[in-house]
Order: structure tokens, then sequence, then C-alpha cells
């Protein structure tokens, strides 16, 4: 196991054991202080608590190797655990909106003032895991890392959305004003949702991952010597890492040794400049002067 997936796999052990304390702190204060906003608000982190155990798994599998049954890894698990996260945000944001509704056409009691107290420490600690968790994902580029994090961002929103309605029913004597919070939070939950769940998906379809990923595996390879041309240069995602296949053309005249040769040094330069390269594939093929080049990821050094 990698350090990326070590680091990634603590933190969603760290917002696992956090979760599972606001929610009990939440429900409790939500139904004692009769603040349905914060009840709403456990509701949602309580599939917090499920979402990091799904992320946990989803990069423990992720990291294994290659085997006979997965010659390409288990890398899909990352984005298939980024996708089922993003989903039970959205059976989140449906949850939290009917228990929303329903309060809303039932009258209640008016918050206990203290309950704002437990809101904003809630929004205080979910916004620091938020950050957190969401500088992890990017440093390690994990799709699903950063669904988690945005858990703890809707999270904080909910929350920020419970403390204003706790705030306006006091003021103003509404009861049902934090119930209309609890109702836009829902709203909120689903938006992040949806935004990470697109990412999730283009993981599973094997879209490219940013250029720069194939400009500097290019760059690697057309700096080997004896390397003349290269075209179809193709970068796959697979969890935190990345296959990459190329066609290498040299001089036809080498010899079968030296075109291996040259292949096994295209390998080794570009797994030396991306350290998150899983795999190279390198086919050789002989280089044709005046070779009509097919699109535009077709590149040719001069002649040496």
């Amino acid at each position: 196991m990698n350090g990326a997936t070590s680091r990634s796999i603590r933190w969603a052990q760290a917002g696992l054991l956090v979760n599972a304390a606001l929610v009990l702190v939440k429900l409790i204060a939500g139904i004692i202080g009769h603040a349905n906003a914060l009840v709403a608000d456990a509701v949602e982190s309580s599939a917090d608590i499920f979402s990091s155990v799904i992320v946990w798994m989803g990069l423990s599998i992720a990291a294994r190797p290659a085997d006979e049954d997965h010659p390409y890894g288990h890398g899909k698990a990352e984005p298939l655990a980024a996708a089922v996260v993003s989903l039970m945000l959205l059976g989140a944001a449906v949850g939290i909106a009917i228990l929303a509704i329903r309060e809303i056409i039932t009258p209640h009691h008016l918050p206990s003032p203290w309950t704002l107290f437990v809101a904003a420490g809630v929004i205080l600690i979910k916004e620091g895991l938020y950050q957190r968790v969401s500088r992890v994902g990017r440093e390690v580029g994990s799709t699903v890392v950063v669904a988690d994090a945005w858990h703890h961002r809707a999270d904080a929103i909910s929350s920020l959305a419970a403390f204003v309605g706790i705030s306006v029913a006091l003021w103003r004597g509404w009861p049902a004003a934090d119930d209309w919070a609890a109702l836009l939070a829902a709203v909120l939950v689903a938006v992040n949702g949806i935004r990470t769940l697109r990412p999730a998906i283009s993981g599973l379809m094997d879209e490219a991952p940013d250029r720069a990923v194939q400009h500097r595996a290019l760059d690697a390879a057309l700096h080997v010597p004896g390397v003349r041309h290269v075209e179809n240069l193709n970068v796959r995602a697979s969890g935190l890492g990345f296959y990459v296949d190329l066609h290498v053309q040299a001089d036809p005249a080498l010899s079968l040794e030296d075109a291996h040769e040259i292949a096994a040094r295209v390998k080794y330069a570009i797994l030396d400049a991306l350290p998150n390269v899983l795999k190279v594939l390198v086919h050789m093929e002989p280089f044709r002067e005046g070779a009509k080049e097919p699109d535009e990821s077709v590149f040719t050094l001069p002649p040496v």
C-alpha cells in the first residue's frame, strides 16, 4: 500500500470517528431541544458514517495489486466507491427533505436556545474536516476522497442552515423556520451529490485524465535516445494511478534486441517522470519518412 493510499484511508477513518460522535450529539440535542433541523442534520450525518466506511473499503480494495483474475488491478473500486458515496448524498437529501416537509405541516415547539451552540460547533468541526480531507484528495488525485470531503462540506452546510433556522425561529417565534432551513439544506446536499457523481462516472468510463499527465509521459518518451516518432499515446486512470500505452517508432534498420532496449528505456523514463503510473505498454514500429500524421496526437522528433 503506497503513501497516498495510506493517507487517504487514515482520513477516511478519522471522518468515520468524527461522524459517529456528531450523529449522537446532533440527534440528542435535536430531540431534547426541539430543533428539527438538527435532527435532519443528524440523519445526513448518519449517511456520512456509511460513506466513510465505503470510502475506506474502496481505497483498500483499489490498493490491492493485480492478480490472475484482475490483471489490470482493482483500481475501479475507487471511482465505484465515489459513485456510491455520491448516491448516498442524494439519498440523504431526499430523506432530509421528507422529514422537513412533514415537520413544516405539523405544529411543534420552538427550539431551545442552547441548540444554537451545538449547530455552531458542528459547523466549525465539519468545515475544518472538509478543508483537510479535500486537500488530501487533491494531492493524491482521488475522486472518492474528494467526494468524501464534500460529504463533510454538505454536513457543514446543513448545520449552517440549522443554525440560521433556529435563530429565525427564536427571534420571530416561528417554529417552522428551522424546518424550512432543513429543506434548504436538503437542496444544497443534493447539489453536492450531483457535483461529486460526475468525476466518479468519468473514472468508471475510463475518461482520459488531465492532459498534463499525457504531456509529461510524451516528453519522457521523446527524450529517449533512438525514439523518432510517438503516436497513439493514451493514459487511463485506475484508482490513484495510471496506465499508459503508446506506439513508438524507431529506425527500421534496428535489430529486434535494440528495439526492445528502446522500448524498455521508454517504459522506465515514463515511470520515472510519473510515479503514479502503474504500468506502461510500449508498441514498437518502424519509422517511415514522410508518413502522414493521422491526428494531433502524433509527435515526431527530427533525425539525430
